[in-house]
């Protein structure tokens, strides 16, 4: 079941230049789409018009459902400077009408698996960036979403960190959700997603599988940062 389709002719943050054009993919039930590319790819601009937060925008971007199901984890944590961590789990849990008896022990749950607990009732914004990351994660799994829409989930986290972030997300895909995530940290990439859209200078440039890559640039055994530098040598 595909849950995401987005059709972009082009986007920027004025009318005069556009920052990505012709981007075009979607996201199926339990797929995990890796948006792969550079800094200045164009990734976190192509995440940012999905969610509508571009002020130039011409195209079509649908989710599955008659309301919009999706959690958006930024790059850089979007935290309240007087709430605490367990307060802004509760204002997510308000704002998503997320009912008292399903909040509490998912949050706990959250707060157990990232080992937050101990500091559940401490300003995030007292947090090292790879905590205040693992609390961006935790507002988007609390509301256990169809799509998750992350952009460069790895940065500032720690190993155990990362491990926790992708075995929540399989558990996640495994229930059916989908996600799309963009990073350029293409050696984690190749491990755990199922599919891949490929962007350089804000276009995409390939998209598929692994397999349908490699066959691509006719580079059956290689990596996809290989496939990646023979699609776009030195551009």
């Amino acid at each position: 079941m595909e849950l995401l389709k987005v059709n972009i002719n082009h986007a920027g943050y004025s009318s005069n230049t556009d920052v990505i054009k012709n981007v075009a993919l979607s996201v199926k039930s339990g797929e995990l789409v890796g948006l792969i590319g550079p800094n200045g790819a164009g990734k976190s601009t192509t995440i940012k018009a999905i969610m509508g937060l571009l002020p130039v925008m011409d195209g079509k971007v649908e989710f599955a459902g008659e309301s919009k199901n999706y959690a958006y984890i930024p790059e850089q944590p979007v935290l309240y400077e007087g709430l605490t961590l367990w307060e802004h789990l509760e204002l997510a849990a308000a704002a998503y009408e997320i009912k008292r008896k399903v909040f509490v022990p998912r949050a706990d749950d959250l707060l157990k698996l990232f080992h937050l607990t101990e500091v559940k009732h401490h300003l995030p914004g007292t947090f090292s960036k790879g905590m205040q990351q693992k609390v961006m994660l935790i507002l988007g799994f609390l509301l256990e979403p169809s799509v998750y829409v992350v952009d460069e989930p790895f940065i500032g986290l720690d190993p155990r960190g990362t491990k926790d972030f992708l075995a929540h997300i399989n558990q996640a895909r495994a229930k059916g959700a989908g996600v799309l995530m963009s990073t350029h940290v293409l050696d984690t990439a190749e491990k755990i997603c199922s599919s891949f859209v490929l962007m350089n200078a804000g276009t995409i440039v390939s998209r598929g599988t692994l397999m349908e890559i490699r066959e691509q640039c006719q580079l059956p055994k290689d990596s996809l940062l290989d496939c990646f530098d023979k699609l776009v040598g030195n551009s």
